[in-house]
């Protein structure tokens, strides 16, 4: 399935082994990593085609399915389950309901997904005319050349999931490598650079800033040291994300470019545009200081990316007395369509490691 802006391969948990290593080398031969072509397998040779999502009922009362995010290594042989994909959730709710994980009505519905990765809920509403998942319609995603359906994801209460805190070092500014950044753990641990901070407008087109080997480095090194002091494991290049941030160029909020692991994406992450909109409403953020000085509650921001604009929005339910918001949920619209449906036929490969 194509989920928002990257596409891969949605698998039924029961279909898959049991044990997760055997699991990974089965997902690894379906890709057909490691290799950049990835010309043995279904991969894209891409970090944005190169995902897998794997879909189960769910045990849980009021939840429909539970799901798990792996992002498999195109040219390492690594599968990842640390991270979190907004775009590949953005198919788990037509999946579920196709294949009978959830049921429709009409016209809408509302599958509500454990994501595993986070072990947060998170609300999807599904056009389904007649109890039909429809995925034709004029709804444009600007990194895309397709328009759908819009598919609304409801991100609930996300801050935290992957440290514990909002605010994984405790405050909402901090130095690293001599560069005010902001640690920030909402969908997604993400950390915010002024692009200016490090000799870019934050304008730069994706090819520009992956053709850039010093500032590809320099940020890696800044995450290696920002994820020590969220907790993280620097080692894991997954997580956290570097995103680069500047004044809007056109009408939108703010300008953003966003890396992961050290590739500018081609448009946004959606969990990206999550971070970014709690960011713009915490006080003294890099974020913050460039597009809200004066802490108002910006309930939805415009991100313009390399490729267009993506909207997020947020429910702010109170502050603290220092203006730390408690935001119980955070929005996105995206869209989904299945490819195809079939059987992958694996091969096993001899590891490179």
């Amino acid at each position: 399935m194509r989920g928002g802006s990257s596409k891969g391969l949605y698998f039924r948990a029961t279909d898959l082994p049991r044990d997760p290593s055997v699991r990974d080398r089965v997902l690894l031969a379906a890709m057909g990593s490691p290799d950049r072509r990835q010309i043995d397998g279904l991969g894209g040779g891409d970090e944005q085609s190169s995902k897998v999502m794997i879909v189960g009922e769910s045990p849980e009362p009021g939840v429909d399915v539970e799901c798990l995010f792996a992002q498999v290594s195109v040219a390492r042989d690594v599968v990842d389950a640390t991270p979190d994909s907004g775009n590949m959730l953005s198919g788990v709710a037509p999946y579920a309901i196709t294949h009978g994980f959830a049921n429709a009505a009409h016209p809408e519905t509302i599958v509500h997904i454990r994501d595993l990765n986070t072990d947060r809920i998170v609300e999807a509403l599904v056009q389904t005319p007649q109890g039909k998942v429809t995925y034709e319609g004029t709804y444009a995603l600007d990194d895309l050349g397709a328009t759908g359906v819009p598919i609304v994801l409801r991100f609930i209460e996300p801050a935290g999931a992957r440290t514990g805190k909002l605010l994984p070092t405790g405050q909402p500014l901090d130095e690293i490598e001599g560069v005010p950044t902001t640690c920030i753990d909402f969908g997604n641990p993400v950390v915010l650079v002024k692009a200016s901070d490090l000799g870019k407008s934050g304008y730069e087109t994706k090819q520009a800033l992956d053709a850039d080997a010093d500032l590809l480095a320099r940020l890696e090194s800044m995450r290696q040291a920002a994820a020590a002091r969220m907790g993280l494991d620097p080692s894991n290049a997954g997580l956290p994300k570097l995103v680069l941030v500047a004044p809007p160029r056109a009408v939108g909020t703010i300008a953003s470019r966003y890396f992961s692991p050290s590739r500018c994406h081609t448009g946004y992450a959606l969990t990206g545009a999550l971070s970014l909109v709690a960011a713009c409403n915490i006080p003294g953020t890099v974020a913050a200081r460039l597009v809200n000085a004066d802490g108002a509650d910006l309930s939805r921001i415009v991100i313009e990316h390399p490729t267009g604009q993506l909207e997020a929005g947020c429910t702010i339910v109170a502050r603290s007395p220092e203006g730390i918001p408690s935001i119980s949920a955070a929005t996105v619209v995206t869209t989904a369509r299945p490819l195809f449906t079939g059987i992958a036929l694996v091969q096993e490969r001899e590891s490179s490691n």
